[in-house]
């Protein structure tokens, strides 16, 4: 075992603390990753408040990782010392059912492995990027292709694979016209990855006080659901609706602005259950559906689609002394878009 300099929750109550978490010897089929940035995503946020069910304390979160690779084991021939490389949500699974061998790792049927608060194959408990160094199988780790700088790829290993996959699924692309419910962690990713594709793109947002930055960042259409004429101006325009908010919506009415046989994607976690009339789906045969993450295969996919047009999270680095900080305001919504952990600040 090895000790490293950590962030960790001591329980669902109190602030995150400069700490230290054990790391595994290096096996034969290791990665010692030297971390340079951790993104700070809401999920992480949700786990160490114990919002979604019991974790084991002390955790440190993270599962939105950036670094170098500093050593590998003695079986690992497609990572070498030095290699840019990434670290999102899983870092493990069986590997061997049908899911993971189609790609699909984060369904695996024996149960996946999450980057923290996971049981790994071991029978340690994982503990995430807000440290300064992780030891993972090499299977899960991601190459960072050079045209992407670390700070803003770091979210792209959970947010951008989150709203890259079913945007692909649903057939984001050239004459296809597309909407993002929210424009935050996710929402602001969603909206560059469909711009990309070639999808005509419109963000739905409460208020239009971030239109100027939708339209930036590659939105053709803005509008406020606030403004009840924007349902009945947008009903049945869209081929895919990704929700990407985390909080209770009116799934009638956004299933309204589906079109005939389209989709309305979620991707978002509220912590209450949404009501649904099931007509809002028959009229029309349209879709609602679920989404999470991605597997390895296409996570790796969804960072060469970024380095290739040039896409990187919209971020803003902070410190270890401000991640409680960061916490109170991703919760007041007061960031634009992602925070990310300078890690060389962690001890």
């Amino acid at each position: 075992m090895t000790t490293v300099a950590a962030l960790a929750a001591p329980s669902a109550t109190e602030p995150l603390v400069l700490t230290t978490v054990e790391r595994r010897e290096l096996g034969p089929h290791d990665v010692l990753i030297d971390i340079k940035y951790a993104g700070i995503c809401h999920s992480d946020i949700h786990a160490v408040r114990g919002d979604w069910g019991p974790v084991p304390y002390p955790l440190t979160p993270g599962h939105e990782i950036a670094g170098i690779v500093a050593a590998v084991g003695s079986e690992v021939t497609t990572r070498a010392v030095g290699d840019r490389v990434g670290v999102g949500c899983l870092v493990n699974s069986c590997r061997e059912c049908e899911q993971c061998l189609n790609g699909q790792e984060q369904d695996c049927l024996n149960g996946s492995v999450g980057t923290y608060a996971g049981v790994d194959r071991d029978g340690t408990i994982t503990q995430g990027g807000y440290s300064t160094h992780v030891v993972v199988n090499d299977a899960f780790t991601l190459l960072i292709p050079d045209a992407l700088e670390l700070d803003v790829a770091a979210p792209l290993l959970c947010a951008g694979i989150t709203t890259y996959a079913p945007l692909r699924r649903w057939g984001a692309g050239p004459g296809k016209k597309v909407a993002i419910v929210g424009l935050g962690g996710l929402g602001h990713m969603a909206v560059k990855l469909a711009h990309a594709m070639g999808a005509e793109v419109t963000v739905l947002s409460q208020s239009l006080k971030k239109q100027e930055d939708g339209l930036r960042l590659g939105a053709d259409h803005y509008y406020a659901t606030s403004d009840e004429s924007t349902f009945s101006d947008l009903k049945g325009q869209f081929d895919v609706v990704l929700n990407t908010v985390s909080a209770k919506i009116p799934l009638g009415s956004y299933l309204s602005l589906v079109k005939p046989h389209g989709a309305m994607v979620c991707v978002g976690a509220p912590g209450e259950p949404l009501d649904l009339n099931i007509f809002s789906l028959i009229s029309g045969a349209r879709t609602l559906a679920g989404s999470n993450i991605g597997g390895i295969r296409e996570t790796q996919e969804m960072l060469d689609f970024c380095a290739e047009h040039g896409i990187g999270a919209e971020i803003e680095v902070i410190g270890a002394e401000k991640v409680n900080e960061a916490y109170e305001r991703v919760l007041a919504s007061d960031v634009r878009y992602r925070f990310v952990i300078d890690v060389a600040t962690i001890g």
